[in-house]
């Protein structure tokens, strides 16, 4: 049965996603960031230790949510072992975000098509890091389709990728690493140190993920009308390693190349301006259409990645 997880967790994510006020494993791993954070962190202390401490609360994390979440199953295996394998693609669903990327691009499309450019930005800042108050319709677009085209692999290919090597303990390990990551892995004054294995980590897990998604946002580029596989592939051999992020600019640019269109260029965040290398090539415009081109390319490439992953452990297991 366990073959099946993949498939059937995926879809529990497109059909349901998260429901609110539904418990989230996520939430619990946020609050125990959160108290390791508080308890470990001091201001006073030198660099030395806050990168130690910052490495033993990324182990900390790591490793009560990958033994809790396979004891959490042996428990569970031990009254049947059908509620065990219920349980597993539950817990493997909630690491996935497909739903709730498809959700938000298609209602910020829809207030920038009823030309409610306010709610539009205020829309965006909910799943964006950089400013958004003062964005143009162009530029909410731009947001949009960066942040759906990083996510892809933050959000579905990664988690389906652990999930694949390793169950539910494995994929919620990658969440618990992503979550890490949103919290701590920042360049400001307290977390340059505290939180650098946290982004390092992070990098590493998506490092192979991430080069994989780029191939799988190509190929259904070659499928898919009004997208440009070749193009696809070209930007992805050209941009991918100008991001600086070392894992972001190969589905990004898979997705600008697909498009036809530039992303990249000069973001706010807390009124700084930071410039981003352009990825892709401005032959066509930053239109509404293009952030439901997004979202087919996204559709479409983790269908790929989960049906062939899929057959790839049916093969293993044959």
């Amino acid at each position: 049965m366990n073959t099946l997880n993949l498939i059937f967790a995926y879809l529990i994510d497109l059909i349901v996603g998260d429901p609110p006020h539904f418990p989230h494993p996520v939430i619990l791993i946020g609050k125990l960031i959160n108290k390791l954070d508080k308890l470990l962190y001091k201001k006073e202390k030198s660099n030395g230790y806050k990168f130690l401490a910052g490495l033993l609360l990324v182990l900390i994390v790591l490793g009560i949510t990958y033994f809790s979440t396979w004891f959490l199953l042996y428990l569970i295996g031990l009254i049947h072992p059908l509620l065990a394998w219920l349980l597993s693609i539950w817990l493997i669903s909630t690491t996935i975000a497909h739903k709730g990327l498809k959700e938000a691009g298609g209602k910020i499309k829809k207030l920038l098509e009823e030309k409610k450019i306010k709610e539009a930005r205020t829309e965006v800042g909910y799943i964006v890091g950089r400013d958004t108050q003062n964005l143009n319709d162009s530029e909410i677009i731009r947001a949009t389709i960066e942040t759906i085209s990083e996510n892809i692999v933050d959000g579905i290919t990664s988690p389906l990728f652990y999930a694949f090597l390793g169950g539910a303990p494995l994929a919620m390990t990658y969440r618990a690493v992503n979550t890490l990551d949103s919290m701590l892995g920042y360049k400001n004054d307290k977390y340059f140190y505290f939180g650098k294995t946290a982004a390092r980590v992070d990098d590493l897990f998506n490092y192979i993920p991430a080069r994989l998604t780029a191939i799988f946002i190509v190929a259904a580029a070659y499928l898919l009308p009004e997208t440009a596989g070749k193009d696809a592939w070209q930007v992805v051999k050209r941009d991918a390693k100008k991001h600086p992020s070392p894992n972001s600019g190969f589905s990004e640019s898979a997705v600008s190349g697909a498009l036809k269109i530039r992303l990249g260029g000069l973001n706010y965040y807390q009124g700084q301006p930071s410039f981003r290398p352009y990825l892709g090539n401005d032959l066509e415009p930053l239109t509404t259409d293009k952030i439901d081109q997004t979202i087919e390319l996204m559709g479409a490439s983790a269908l790929g990645f989960v049906v062939i992953f899929t057959m790839l452990k049916l093969l293993l297991r044959g």
